[in-house]
């Protein structure tokens, strides 16, 4: 039995007191009010309400140090990105490695795998397969149905799994940027329960009005904290925090769920609705075993500072101290490395793309469609621009910041697909990834073809990871889970990755997450125009298009 002093806050009951936590076998048995002189507050644990970890570019294991540091306790993690690359024996492999650590982490099945016919992807969770595994009890939930034209236009297959997901009993989560009126109203009727696309206030409020939680969304690339923040003391009942994509440096030095109750703070909000927002609210939508600081609860909570700065001093799961005093206090276990890799290294030749014939005498030059990247957006938009043709062949033009981007299958030698992208910023070298959302083929942008052949063939040497620089100075991180986790610890991987991150500064960008913007240049599932390993995608007709565009 162990007792634990200090200002308790009572998110439940919206009140604060001095008291007194009695804990014991995992449990709080009792909690009391009794005058003393601690001055730190004790709080529920805080939880990511939707989480790849795999972004953090750590397996769970590692990624749990990191978030038991920041006060995290639980977080509610879709193992949509491993589950693309290696199907079910990658989400096993998430459990598995999960088990390593005490952060309660509820995985629950991918819904869009792929998330799209459009692109090449390793592994297919069908409706059957879907079915199989929201019948086991360690996966929790059907997670974001990316695909909604699918449930729109009532796809046999989407509807199947969102059965399915009806038939356990297991919540539904959604992905529908910018989703609204008629279309939104089938998709939330069709059992969808959650958004973490909102990126206007408008469309939030329309979710939230039709029945939805909002998730409000802070990671390292998509940022919409700012956007939405007013949102957790007009609809307290209806809010969720999340970070969805997070990277190991912005988890380190950033922070997590808690930087959001700072900021909140410092925004004026109502402490209350912040920990609802970042404990209740997800605890309570999603049934998680985690305790809200109740007497018979899990002994789930942390301790910190003041409620201000929100420093967390220690942070406590199933009653044992995981994290005091700037330490983690469980052992960092053995990783096994899994992937599924089979490219082999590409030449010149297949980034060169050719100027079509010309046409009439007199006719103007065919112009090509540019995606415009936007920083710290997933979404693009699209415009057209005269190519810049050296020897008869398209290529970059880092003067006008108008650069050819690549994108290539891992599973299979299949051809280079070639595109052109603007709002990168590079001068010289290229960056490239094998994190490139949602099937994880290899990305890469540079300012020459050389450049790009270079970094794309270091990643198949390393058989996934990330890559920038020039030709001659080329600096990389192999992630050997997958393409996309490392086994190093967290600290080596933030430390690795802010070098990469420094380099593709030096190489020009002024992004302020060029790996987090790279890597969803590919997902197809969010608009405007992006470039899949089968050819250049317009989201919002959902279809192919062609680089080059007549008149």
């Amino acid at each position: 039995m162990k007792k634990y002093l200090g200002i308790i806050v009572d998110a439940v009951s919206r009140r604060q007191f001095k008291g007194e936590i009695t804990v014991e076998n995992g449990k709080i048995i009792r909690v009391e009010e009794k005058e003393h002189d601690n001055d730190q507050y004790i709080l529920p644990g805080l939880v990511d309400a939707h989480v790849h970890i795999e972004s953090s570019m750590t397996v769970p294991s590692v990624f749990a140090r990191m978030a038991v540091a920041k006060g995290t306790v639980a977080v509610v993690s879709d193992p949509h990105e491993i589950a693309n690359v290696m199907g079910e024996e990658g989400i096993d492999y998430m459990l598995e490695d999960s088990k390593k650590a005490p952060l309660k982490i509820f995985f629950g099945v991918p819904s869009c795998v792929p998330a799209t016919p459009f692109e090449s992807a390793g592994a297919v969770l069908d409706a059957e397969a879907v079915d199989r595994l929201l019948a086991r009890e360690d996966l929790y939930y059907l997670s974001e149905m990316m695909n909604f034209p699918g449930v729109i236009s009532e796809f046999p297959e989407v509807m199947a799994k969102l059965e399915s997901a009806k038939k356990y009993g297991k919540v539904v989560d959604g992905h529908a940027p910018g989703l609204r009126g008629t279309d939104l109203q089938k998709y939330i009727g069709a059992g969808i329960s959650t958004d973490h696309e909102c990126f206007t206030y408008e469309e939030a409020a329309e979710k939230i009005k039709l029945g939805m939680k909002v998730l409000i969304r802070e990671g390292s690339s998509a940022r919409n904290f700012e956007t939405l923040y007013s949102l957790i003391d007009e609809y307290p009942e209806a809010v969720m925090l999340c970070t969805d994509d997070s990277h190991p440096d912005t988890l380190i030095h950033e922070g997590h769920i808690d930087k959001l109750i700072r900021r909140g703070q410092e925004k004026g909000l109502d402490i209350y609705n912040l920990i609802r927002a970042a404990v209740i609210n997800p605890v309570e939508h999603y049934g998680l075993n985690v305790g809200l600081l109740r007497e018979g609860d899990p002994a789930d909570f942390i301790i910190v500072d003041n409620l201000k700065s929100f420093n967390v001093l220690s942070t406590f799961i199933e009653g044992n101290c995981v994290y005091d005093n700037g330490k983690v206090l469980f052992p960092l276990g053995q990783v096994s490395a899994k992937n599924v890799f089979n490219r082999n290294k590409i030449s010149i030749d297949d980034v060169k793309l050719a100027v079509p014939p010309a046409g009439e005498p007199g006719e103007p030059r065919r112009k090509i469609r540019v995606i415009t990247a936007r920083d710290g957006e997933l979404i693009t938009g699209q415009e057209l621009a005269l190519p810049e043709v050296e020897n008869g062949n398209l290529v970059s033009d880092p003067a006008r910041d108008i650069l050819k981007m690549v994108v290539l299958s891992r599973y299979a030698d299949d051809p280079v697909q070639i595109g052109f992208i603007k709002n990168i910023g590079l001068k010289k070298g290229a960056i490239a990834s094998s994190i490139a959302h949602d099937s994880h083929n290899i990305i890469a942008v540079g300012a020459t073809d050389k450049d790009i052949v270079e970094a794309v063939n270091r990643l198949v040497e390393n058989r996934g990871g990330i890559v920038a620089g020039t030709t001659e100075n080329l600096l990389d991180l192999p992630l050997e889970v997958a393409g996309l986790m490392s086994t190093l610890n967290g600290e080596d991987v933030a430390s690795r990755y802010r070098l990469l991150n420094e380099e593709a500064r030096k190489l020009g960008t002024s992004l302020e997450s060029p790996f987090m913007t790279l890597a969803f240049m590919s997902l197809l599932v969010i608009p405007e125009l992006k470039l899949g390993d089968k050819g250049l995608f317009d989201v919002t007709k959902f279809e192919f298009v062609e680089l080059f565009v007549n008149g």
